[in-house]
């Protein structure tokens, strides 16, 4: 085979044999590419040569332009091979590794991101990094052969102080692995003490909330705008425990949903596809970086429909359902798992060898006339399509979208109805039969990659995203894939006989065990799709999973859940996440998991600890992060207000699969509130189960032969209700 230049086609390298997309991109490199992994350990030890670490992922789009210019480079591969050891981790793969070594590169640089790129030393440890080189020298920055030359002089020349530094590094992560607030149990902070900080950590991320908080086109701060799906889940959180009816609460609901609603009328939104993009590169959601993650999808789904609850808008609703429509359609696989992530880039047309950023998704004005003819005056009036682009200035500052338009909804239908002189029914219409037209037309495009990986982690946070589509939707449709994928995640990725999960899928499981967000993430689908479809067997596996992550995760000294297992040689310092970005750390929805578990099950697990105390240990091992800085741990303040407040649970006696059991757990659903336990009480073996760790389940039974709701709090029972207008009565 020969490369679009003509040149040979280099032999594979070691990365052929790895089942990740992302290597498996890099198995032709120039570069003597090695997987994470102790030949890659030994042959470093062996030659005494440095590591050079190159962490990133398949969708990743500086990840492609780094090796395009200099892993298919013949001199700068020449050097990688001659001088160090170069190896390659997928971080969806090895999220363990990249949060180290990201640990230590935004600590030395102030920034992060992907490409990775760190030297370490055959022991492992990180003496020099950064992300992304440029392949020469520009504008006073070092360029990515001017540092592989320095430091293999420098390594020649002074490796014992290389080596010190590698030293000192990983001691520096060893401090920041130990937790700042460590637990002693004789000087615990106690309740009253919790109470106070937890609630004043709760105002103060409130208040910056508040503060960073952009009124004209929503999120918070500046530019670049990344959905932070766990800041809008806290705002909501924060709203439902005042039952919105304090004046922050509904302040609180109006800076999420308007967010929301700009994100969807942005372009980082997939008008013609649905779902959304990985972030805006400006602060109005206009340009995105057109990658597409799962993760995303599933996180948004979510806080979508709680803005749908939370204002009765339909709007948010419709939003919902594009998404699970793109994730049924893109990302669901035939054996019902779901797939990571579609790449930003794709190639310009068929046949074509040159790719480019969001070429699939970017249209010039002739395209879109071509394609909805007399109907595309209303569509580029509406999302304001113009003749030479609609991309300029600091949005394209290499002029990549000339002539190119990005979609977003520029005005509001009820205008470009009267504009168009049309009913706003119509105008609706109209334009949603032409954005199926233009997703006929973008179809003969080629597609971006896929990353066709399975991961646990992400699948379950699309489980849970599912099952609040059958609560507030009342799909069946969401029901049936989110039951799938668990049953797919079960199958595949589980092991029964040693109750351990795996990390991905790909061409059959891969060797990789789970890590704790897998853990986590999926204990928390788990619960969810218990309480949309009342199968026990869900419940039964999430009280299973959290105990598995009990014993491999749990820092039994400071509390709270380190990210990887002890033992792996791999691995030289364990660390534990503390900041709820575009994933929620797993420590903050493990403290959430466990109040649940608690409440649904009662406290006792088998360990030595109570569920809650374990949840409230967790939440103080990261207590010094969260009062220093509440903001960087919103999930994690939602699991604090949930151990705050009394306990609260429904219990509805009856037969889940009948129309009256459904209609008194819609109305759990309307709209937003302070979280509760949802169980039924079957009068089967779901309800027997349940009740040999609760006994009061035993007695609960439906009254009249209707189903009957047993609406509890802080372990008193209200009246049993049989009808939705006497439940409601009772929320309010």
């Amino acid at each position: 085979m020969t490369e679009s230049d003509g040149r040979p086609r280099p032999r594979p390298n070691r990365l052929a044999h790895e089942k990740s997309p992302y290597l498996r991109q890099h198995m032709h490199n120039l570069v003597d590419w090695l997987p994470w992994g102790e030949e890659a350990f030994a042959r470093a030890r062996r030659e005494q040569k440095p590591i050079f670490l190159s962490v990133g992922y398949s969708t990743c789009h500086w990840c492609h332009v780094m090796a395009h210019e200099s892993f298919e480079n013949e001199t700068v591969a020449a050097t990688l091979n001659r001088h160090f050891v170069p190896v390659k981790v997928d971080r969806e793969e090895r999220p363990d590794i990249d949060h180290i070594y990201m640990t230590y590169v935004q600590a030395a640089t102030g920034r992060g991101g992907w490409p990775m790129s760190v030297w370490l030393t055959p022991g492992l440890k990180p003496f020099y990094g950064g992300t992304y080189f440029p392949p020469e020298d520009r504008q006073g920055r070092a360029g990515f052969l001017t540092v592989l030359r320095a430091l293999a002089k420098g390594w020649t020349a002074d490796r014992e102080n290389f080596i010190k530094v590698g030293e000192q590094v990983t001691e520096a992560l060893r401090g920041h692995g130990r937790n700042p607030a460590q637990f002693d149990s004789a000087a615990a902070t106690g309740e009253d003490d919790l109470a106070i900080l937890g609630e004043e950590a709760v105002r103060q991320c409130y208040a910056h909330c508040s503060e960073s908080f952009d009124p004209n086109w929503g999120g918070f701060g500046s530019a670049p705008k990344f959905p932070r799906p766990a800041v809008l889940n806290f705002l909501f959180r924060f709203a439902g425990q005042q039952r919105g009816e304090a004046k922050d609460g509904a302040e609180a609901v109006r800076m999420a949903y308007f967010t929301l609603q700009k994100m969807a009328e942005g372009g980082m939104h997939d008008h013609v596809g649905g779902g959304f993009h990985r972030y805006s590169v400006d602060a109005e959601w206009f340009v995105p970086h057109f990658e597409k993650m799962l993760y995303d999808q599933a996180q948004l789904a979510s806080v979508f429909l709680e803005a749908r609850q939370a204002t009765g808008d339909e709007f948010y609703a419709r939003i919902a359902r594009e998404v699970f429509d793109y994730v049924g359609r893109d990302l669901t696989s035939p054996s019902g798992g779901f797939y990571s992530a579609e790449d930003a880039d794709s190639l310009l047309r068929p046949g074509a060898e040159e790719h480019a950023e969001g070429a699939y998704y970017v249209w010039s004005q002739g395209e879109i006339e071509r394609a909805l003819g007399a109907d595309a005056e209303i569509f580029c009036l509406h999302f304001g399509v113009q003749a030479g682009g609609n991309v300029e200035g600091i949005s394209d500052p290499l002029g990549e979208f000339r002539g190119k338009n990005v979609l977003r909804q520029r005005r509001a239908l009820a205008a470009t109805a009267d504009e168009c002189r049309l009913d706003v029914h119509a105008a609706g219409e109209k334009l949603r039969l032409c954005l199926a037209r233009l997703r006929e037309a973008r179809a003969s495009r080629p597609r971006p990659h896929l990353d066709d990986k399975i991961i646990t982690a992400w699948s379950g946070l699309m489980i849970s995203a599912l099952a609040k589509g059958v609560q507030v939707l009342g799909d069946p449709a969401c029901l049936a894939a989110g039951i799938r994928a668990a049953e797919f995640l079960r199958r595949e990725l589980y092991d029964p006989a040693r109750g351990v999960l795996y990390r991905n899928y790909r061409e059959g499981r891969s060797a990789i065990e789970g890590f704790a967000e897998d853990y986590a993430f999926l204990v928390q689908g788990l619960l969810d799709l218990y309480e949309a479809s009342f199968e026990i067997r869900w419940l039964q596996w999430a009280e299973q999973l959290q105990a598995a992550m009990d014993g491999l995760f749990w820092d039994g000294e400071s509390g709270g859940y380190f990210n990887s297992r002890a033992g792996d040689p791999g691995v030289i310092v364990r660390l534990k996440e503390d900041y709820d970005g575009a994933e929620p750390a797993p420590s903050s929805v493990a403290a959430f998991n466990l109040l649940r578990l608690a409440r649904a099950l009662g406290e006792n697990d088998g360990s030595e600890l109570r569920r809650t105390d374990r949840a409230r240990r967790t939440i103080e091992s990261l207590r010094a992060r969260w009062i220093a800085a509440p903001s960087a741990l919103p999930q994690m303040l939602c699991a604090t207000m949930l151990a705050l407040e009394p306990p609260r649970t429904v219990v509805i006696a009856g037969d889940p699969r009948r129309d009256d059991f459904r209609e008194l757990t819609a109305v759990l659903h309307e709209r937003l509130g302070p979280r509760r336990v949802l169980l039924a009480a079957d009068g089967g073996a779901g309800q027997q189960w349940l009740a040999e760790r609760m006994p009061y389940l035993a007695e609960m039974k439906p009254l009249d032969g209707r189903a009957t709701a047993y609406v509890c709090e802080n372990f008193t029972c209200r009246q049993p209700v049989s009808t939705p207008t006497a439940l409601r009565s009772l929320l309010k």
